[in-house]
């Protein structure tokens, strides 16, 4: 339950009262460098009747039952009980008892059990390391408020043991995600975030200002064009793990500053990063979950392999019962989604906002989705097979796209064919402005052939850890600014 100002400031008044008892002791109520203390999970795994260990963390449970009182300290980890007796403690008993709940403190003592078999370790000293002015949420449930969970992450933490479990499993998949692609030869790199053309995506970006060189630079929206310089350079195998910036709406499924893995493959095409992609996610699912049945909100997903593989046009007409050939049937059916505007789009914008309304959601277990309409994918080679589509394939699970990869575009001039057919319609100035003239006289110094992927690192940690919102994985998400009564 989240305090009233009223009921904050009286609660915070009555601390700092007592954080002025302990400065009258000549006890620093902020604490000072301690010897290192072990894990809480560790001490009780490692549990030996009678060893003396140190521990540090938060109070989150505290029982005053006169001269001895239960405290529970919960550390990054877990949690173990502590033992405080005015018998062995009399020198610091004043001390304790303005002990309050989120106060940080320091013991060392000897482990033992309680009747009741709780491992506790029975203290024989312990420093104040940070007097809490203000307490936890009530009775120590934790914070239920999503809106307040998310601006008061620095409590949410502490306060719900499955949400510090959750980001630490997130760190664990990236690493794990480094590790993976550098045994495979990949070589980590960093591109610029701040860019003087907004490429790589067809995305709103952020403008800012360089105030030295007076120009308008846009944080990036995707790192593509930079590492397949880098594949011009030589770099045949490069990823990056890096922050991409869309001006784009907020929701369940997005946020405006999100994680990307991106990789380039020399010598590789779109069938090469499928196999990549599915290795990786199932080593994932391997090493950090337990088993290939994951839940994720009411759905149970499977990550056994073989996933499927199905064409775009194939999925069309399954799931929206249309066939890509007859674009008056998929006019029809636009029309019949409530779509707008639909006479006086492109073919192709109609089709992909067709299949988004009626197909995605239907992906559940994981699915590859192949040869996109060459149309939508400007960066993206055309099959040899039918120039009509695009060697690109965009991988779903539960209804949301994870990856996304293509077989590069190498050739300089259809290249630039494509960046401005994508920029008709534009004024000479804006269309100058976006035309990424770099890129192009780079793609004729010579761009092996290569494979290109992109997975959407937040999005995954959501579907592996069971978060049905983006905001549950993110530490710290843009919210709206909070309206003070």
């Amino acid at each position: 339950m989240q305090l009233t100002e009223a009921a904050q400031s009286k609660f915070e008044q009555h601390r700092r009262e007592k954080r002025q008892k302990i400065e009258q002791m000549g006890i620093d109520p902020y604490g000072r460098r301690i010897e290192e203390p072990q894990a809480a999970q560790t001490v009780k795994t490692q549990y030996e009747e009678g060893k003396k260990t140190r521990c540090a963390g938060r109070i989150v449970l505290l029982r005053d039952i006169g001269k001895l009182i239960f405290v529970t300290l919960r550390d990054s980890g877990g949690a173990i009980q502590i033992g405080l007796s005015k018998q062995l403690l009399a020198g610091q008993w004043e001390m304790i008892k303005l002990l309050d709940l989120g106060d940080l403190v320091w013991v060392e003592g000897q482990l033992g059990k309680t009747k009741t078999g709780e491992i506790t370790i029975w203290v024989e000293k312990i420093e104040m390391l940070s007097k809490a002015l203000l307490p936890p949420p009530e009775k120590f449930h934790g914070l239920a408020d999503p809106d307040l969970r998310y601006r008061q992450r620095y409590v949410d933490l502490w306060a719900n043991p499955e949400v510090m479990e959750r980001f630490r499993k997130r760190s664990e998949m990236v690493s794990s995600i480094r590790s993976f692609l550098q045994a495979r030869g990949f070589v980590e790199v960093e591109t610029p975030m701040m860019q003087a053309i907004a490429g790589g995506a067809a995305a709103r970006p952020f403008i800012t200002h360089h105030n030295t060189l007076d120009i308008d630079l846009y944080m990036r929206v995707a790192p593509e064009l930079f590492l397949k310089r880098l594949l011009v350079g030589g770099m045949e195998k490069v990823f990056e793990i890096s922050r991409n910036f869309r001006n784009e709406g907020l929701s369940t499924r997005h946020n405006p500053e999100f994680t990307m893995m991106e990789l380039y493959q020399a010598y590789g095409d779109y069938q090469v990063m499928m196999v990549l992609t599915e290795d990786l996610i199932t080593h994932l699912v391997q090493t950090h979950c337990s088993g290939w049945e994951l839940s994720f909100g009411e759905k149970t997903i499977s990550y056994s392999r073989p996933w499927r593989r199905a064409t775009y046009a194939e999925l069309l007409k399954e799931c929206a019962g249309c066939d890509m050939e007859d674009m008056t049937a998929v006019r029809k059916k636009a029309q019949q989604l409530g779509i707008p505007d639909t006479d006086k789009k492109d073919d192709a914008v109609v089709i992909s906002e067709v299949f988004e309304a009626k197909v995605e959601e239907k992906l559940i277990s994981p699915t590859f989705v192949m040869d996109y309409p060459a149309a939508i994918c400007p960066l993206t080679r055309q099959s040899k097979k039918d120039p009509r589509f695009a060697e690109r394939f965009e991988l779903y699970i539960a209804g949301m796209e994870v990856a996304n990869a293509y077989t590069e575009l190498n050739d300089p001039d259809a290249q630039e064919r494509n960046f401005r057919q994508q920029l008709r319609g534009l004024s000479e100035e804006e269309s100058m402005a976006r035309m990424d003239e770099d890129f192009i006289t780079a793609l004729k110094y010579g761009m092996p052939p290569a494979g290109g992927l992109g997975i959407g690192i937040d999005r995954l940690v959501m579907l592996l850890t069971n978060a049905t919102s983006i905001r549950d994985v993110i530490l710290f998400p843009l919210l709206r600014p909070e309206i003070k009564e």
